[in-house]
């Protein structure tokens, strides 16, 4: 391979063969448009040369960023035409699934009962208990949907409800992968739907707020877990074991946690199991404060803890369910096709099975009608890197 001077690299160049980065760690596929973004992360990380066999064959065309130009792919991979990624969607939720109804009924019952806590009006637990059930069924007949669902699903209404939800299913799989009893299992799913219960005691204008808080204003919100256990246990009337897991969801494996900096096993079990599923969800789920984390990176960052917020053996038991790729990301593999992860393979997290969305040639594919592909048995593909779907579609809207 011939070494190529990080200067020399153009946004929206695109090479005919891969350009790699020292020990072959990929840079950019064959025919994929070199990104600026991506040249400036090699010069933050002080990396001078990349390498290739192939050479700059013309610049994307204006417009078309992220797709395969028919006039500059290499040769055996023009593209039919010039298919916009912006036709990437989450094909269960276009067909409106039974799972993915299940999904948002979850979300606007638990979030039409939130909205009756806030107007001061009485809730009963066994409403709760009802959408606690409901959850963990849909968890355990549709497992690999309803986990899709947390990074795919388009859901407008009822945050705090969305939000609960996506941590409940989370918090329940890692439960399931820890083997809890099932008493158990459906204590740290009814926790984990009401951990954050205490928010709503909260002025809506600290919860949203965009910019830093006071801290008068961090004080309030560090008091939730607090607010949440007293409504769980005296007014809702659920036992201690649900209410402790709201009250120490924000304690820290290292005792550097609130409200009471509580340490390793000291922390009730559940309370650290909503707290790895409510750190995830927190990045990869849109807040008024700040953009979503696409769920590669959410993971990377959980796998960097280093035992300092999470109890490791849960984060072990939850990276092992999850995988490094999470059900419903969006991938680029070595060929230049972009796809998404459908079902993880706990023993190779890194070779998940897969459905084509756009192929090496620049056809996209809607809805089921991409091919499957079991990266475990294509031992020839893998996957370069994830790809985060507004990066994708910024310039089609």
């Amino acid at each position: 391979m011939r070494k190529l001077p990080v200067t020399a690299l153009r946004p929206g160049q695109i090479f005919t063969e891969p350009v790699y980065i020292q020990d072959n760690n990929l840079f950019v596929p064959a025919g994929i448009p070199v990104k600026k973004k991506d040249i400036d992360r090699l010069i933050k990380w002080g990396i001078d040369t990349v390498l290739t066999d192939g050479v700059a064959v013309s610049d994307a065309p204006s417009g078309t960023k992220d797709t395969l130009d028919t006039k500059s792919a290499p040769k055996g991979t023009e593209a039919k035409q010039n298919t916009s990624i912006s036709l990437i969607s989450l094909p269960s939720v276009m067909d409106n699934a039974p799972s993915y109804r299940t999904y948002t009924d979850l979300i606007n019952k638990l979030g039409a009962l939130f909205q009756n806590i806030t107007d001061g009006l009485s809730v009963e637990s066994r409403s709760i208990d009802g959408i606690a059930g409901r959850l963990l069924q849909a968890v355990r007949e549709h497992r690999d949907q309803i986990v899709g669902y947390i990074l795919g699903g388009e859901v407008a209404n009822y945050p705090l409800a969305k939000s609960s939800v996506n941590t409940a299913i989370l918090s329940t799989l890692i439960a399931m992968e820890l083997r809890m009893p099932n008493h158990k299992i459906l204590q740290v799913t009814t926790g984990a739907l009401l951990h954050d219960i205490g928010m709503l005691k909260l002025p809506k204008d600290i919860v949203e707020k965009k910019g830093g808080l006071s801290e008068t204003e961090l004080s309030r919100i560090q008091a939730h877990p607090l607010y949440a256990y007293k409504m769980i246990c005296k007014e809702l009337l659920y036992p201690e074991e649900v209410g402790v897991i709201a009250l120490q969801h924000h304690e820290r494996w290292d005792g550097e946690g609130y409200p009471r900096r509580l340490a390793g096993e000291a922390i009730d079990l559940g309370a650290r199991i909503v707290s790895v599923a409510d750190a995830f969800e927190a990045m990869v789920c849109e807040k008024p404060y700040r953009n979503s984390m696409i769920g590669y990176q959410a993971m990377k960052n959980l796998l960097s803890d280093n035992a300092r917020r999470f109890d490791p053996e849960v984060l072990k038991a939850f990276i092992k369910t999850m995988g490094i790729y999470p059900i419903g990301s969006i991938v680029l593999l070595n060929t230049g096709a972009i796809a998404r992860v459908i079902e993880g393979h706990s023993d190779a997290p890194l070779r998940p099975k897969i459905r084509i969305l756009v192929d090496e040639f620049g056809n996209a594919f809607n809805n089921d009608d991409g091919e499957i592909i079991n990266l475990l048995q294509e031992k020839s593909m893998f996957i370069a890197r994830a790809i985060d779907p507004k990066e994708l579609t910024r310039g089609h809207e």
